[in-house]
């Protein structure tokens, strides 16, 4: 996998599970990656948008910052949610029914939203304790 830095290439990381081999049901949280090209490149990918729509069906823990929303829209996983987002994704979760404000960090349930890179220090704390949460339920 290929990291990116805006439009730039970035560092590789290997891949544990391809997603052609991954099952929704061996994870307990899911995290969508933020910039343009990754999101992008997702929403289009109708297994990568199956994945994201069991997570949402479920009921599972979401985390998404940036540009990452548009793969939970096409995976009908937004409408009446409060939700933030990189700015001019606004619209398209409006119009996919969501609450969209302008905040550093959304929690709505299991679903953890952020804005941009200097959201992280708040989306992380948020992530981190809506995971910590959801796996701790599922335990009991």
């Amino acid at each position: 996998m290929r990291g990116w830095n805006h439009h730039d290439p970035a560092d590789s990381f290997p891949v544990d599970v391809p997603l052609k081999n991954a099952r929704p049901d061996d994870f307990d949280a899911l995290l969508l990656p933020g910039g343009v090209v990754n999101p992008d490149a997702l929403r289009i990918d109708e297994k990568a948008v199956a994945f994201v729509r069991a997570f949402v069906e479920a009921g599972k823990p979401i985390a998404a910052i940036c540009h990452g929303p548009w793969t939970l829209i096409d995976a009908g996983g937004v409408k009446g949610r409060k939700m933030t987002s990189w700015p001019s994704l606004h619209a398209d979760l409006k119009n996919a029914g969501a609450k969209w404000t302008d905040e550093e960090v959304v929690v709505d349930r299991s679903l953890v939203t952020s804005r941009k890179p200097d959201d992280l220090p708040a989306f992380n704390r948020e992530m981190t304790k809506t995971f910590a949460l959801a796996r701790e339920t599922a335990a009991h």
